[in-house]
C-alpha cells in the first residue's frame, strides 16, 4: 500500500534501494491522483448505444449513465415535443446533476454516458468518444419497431444519412479519441465490446 512506501521511503532516498522505493511511491500516487476514465456513447436513436453502454458496464464494473433516462426520473427537461415524441432536456441541470460531487461526481472518472448527442458536454469529461453508426434500413425497421411515428423515424434516419451526430463530435472533441463504429449485428457489437475493453485495459 501507499501507505507502507511512504513508510519506508523516508531517510532511505540516497541508497539505490531506497530511490527505487521512492521511485515506486512516486508512481503509486500518481497513479492515486490520476483520474479514472470516462467513456462517451452516443449515435442516433437505435443504433444500440444502450445495450452496447449496458453490457460494457457489466463487464468493466464503470457506471452506465442514460442521459434519456436520467432525464425522465428526475425532470430535468423544459417541454415535451409532442410532435417528435420527446422530452427537450434542460442542458445546465443534466450538467449539474452530472457534477454534483455528493452523486453521480461524473468528475471522479469511472463512467459510461449514453447519449444520442454529444456537444453540450465538456470536451473534459471523457477520454473516448464513440460514435455508432447503423446501416439506414436496418436504423429504420428498429425505430418502427420502437412504435416511433413516421415523422420521428425519418428525422432520425436523416441525421443518421446526414452524419449528423458524427460531425458533433468532430467539432466537439480531439479527433484522436473519436472512434467511429459499425453497429449492425451482434458481432459488430462484440468486436466493439472487445475493442472497448482492450482500451480499458491499456488506458
Amino acid at each position: 500500500p501507499a501507505e507502507y512506501l511512504l513508510h519506508h521511503c523516508v531517510g532511505h532516498g540516497d541508497s539505490p534501494s531506497g530511490q527505487v522505493t521512492v521511485a515506486l511511491y512516486q508512481l503509486r500516487r500518481e497513479h492515486m491522483a490520476a483520474p479514472s476514465r470516462n467513456i462517451l456513447i452516443c449515435g442516433t436513436p437505435g443504433t444500440g448505444k444502450t445495450s452496447l453502454a449496458a453490457e460494457l458496464a457489466s463487464r468493466s464494473g464503470l457506471q452506465h449513465i442514460n442521459i434519456s433516462d436520467l432525464v425522465k426520473e428526475r425532470g430535468l427537461h423544459t417541454e415535451y415535443d409532442e410532435e417528435f415524441q420527446s422530452f427537450v432536456i434542460d442542458e445546465d441541470r443534466v450538467l449539474d446533476e452530472l457534477e454534483d460531487p455528493s452523486d453521480l461526481n461524473v468528475n471522479a472518472g469511472g463512467k459510461i454516458i449514453e447519449y444520442h448527442g454529444c456537444e453540450f458536454f465538456p470536451e473534459r469529461f471523457f477520454q473516448l468518444v464513440i460514435v455508432l453508426r447503423t446501416d439506414n434500413t436496418l436504423l429504420w425497421d428498429r425505430l418502427e419497431k420502437r412504435g416511433y411515428s413516421v415523422p420521428k423515424i425519418q428525422e432520425n434516419v436523416e441525421a443518421e444519412i446526414m452524419q449528423v451526430i458524427l460531425e458533433e463530435a468532430r467539432e466537439s472533441y480531439k479527433p484522436e479519441i473519436i472512434r467511429e463504429l459499425p453497429s449492425n449485428t451482434p458481432e459488430d457489437m462484440e468486436n466493439n465490446l472487445a475493442l472497448l475493453q482492450q482500451w480499458l485495459a491499456t488506458h
